[in-house]
């Protein structure tokens, strides 16, 4: 089923009642009715308003159901993920083959996904008319573990041609970097929830280590959707949107529906990370070489 992410934007008190999340005015005036959102239904919970209460009791029944909650910050910016500890049955066994994975089969997996990752930056230059093909030798050929940087060197090409020569890609730079930041954040939680669901710990790894970061393997199996979240930044600002208001949030969170083709068959992008997330675990405990990767379309359902 295709689950839903809802934004909460006014300030709310949320409980939980017969398995549904009741959503409150927080400033009860008697006016405004509470409403219910059935919690099976949910994939994220969006958490924006600095005014919001969320009862103990609702967290947990989130986390029974693998519903990522991100609260965001005071401007609005993704700031902290909730995802749960315990939400699969071969949880214990998925660690222990996690983390003796061996180093040969993370350097795969690696090469595996920064190929996919040029590929679709490739595709998604050929959907605007621009010369993808520019980027052909960087993925044809990646080593072991990436060992020559090919994905640096690609993004540099890669980011002149979609924004132009003057554009520099940086979390702290102009619009539409603010935009980008955004959607990216939005994917690494949606990618961070896949893993928890898969079984594995997003604390370990395959390329991405800092001892401040607390979701390395998010940051590694998101590389090969970015694309996409560059697609709807890339349409926002071609538009004249270059600001995070209410629309480009919205339509940043719509990214995580895309469809995506994996193995030749459409699945929503949230579907698709569940993929990327258990092909990875087989690649890790030696099941199979292959993971399976995203294809970049252009096309919106």
């Amino acid at each position: 089923m295709l689950k839903r992410t809802i934004f909460l934007s006014s300030p709310l008190r949320v409980s939980v009642r017969n398995a549904q999340l009741i959503l409150a005015p927080l400033d009860d005036n008697g006016i405004e009715p509470a409403r219910s959102v059935p919690i099976e239904d949910l994939a994220h919970v969006v958490i924006e308003n600095q005014r919001i209460a969320v009862t103990i009791p609702a967290l947990n029944h989130l986390a029974d159901h693998n519903v990522g909650v991100i609260v965001c910050d005071d401007k609005y910016m993704p700031h902290i993920m909730m995802n749960p500890l315990d939400c699969n049955t071969l949880q214990g066994q998925r660690y222990r083959n996690q983390i003796e994975a061996s180093l040969p089969s993370k350097k795969s997996l690696w090469q595996q996904i920064i190929t996919a990752k040029i590929k679709n930056q490739s595709l998604l230059l050929k959907k605007y008319g621009k010369d993808g093909d520019t980027l052909k030798p960087y993925y044809t050929n990646v080593k072991s573990d990436d060992s020559d940087n090919r994905e640096g060197i690609a993004a540099r090409l890669y980011w002149s041609m979609l924004f132009g020569p003057s554009y520099i890609r940086s979390r702290e730079g102009a619009s539409p970097n603010d935009l980008l930041n955004y959607g990216y954040t939005i994917l690494r939680a949606a990618t961070a929830r896949a893993i928890v669901g898969a079984g594995m710990l997003p604390a370990f790894g395959i390329h991405h280590h800092n001892r401040s970061n607390a979701f390395p393997l998010a940051d590694d199996l998101m590389e090969p959707f970015r694309s996409y979240v560059d697609d709807t930044v890339y349409g926002l600002y071609s538009s004249g949107r270059s600001s995070l208001d209410k629309e480009s949030k919205s339509a940043l969170i719509g990214t995580l529906y895309r469809d995506t083709m994996v193995n030749g068959k459409t699945h929503p992008m949230n579907i698709a990370l569940e993929m990327i997330c258990t092909s990875a675990f087989k690649v890790m405990s030696g099941e199979t070489k292959r993971l399976n990767v995203p294809l970049f379309h252009g096309r919106h359902r």
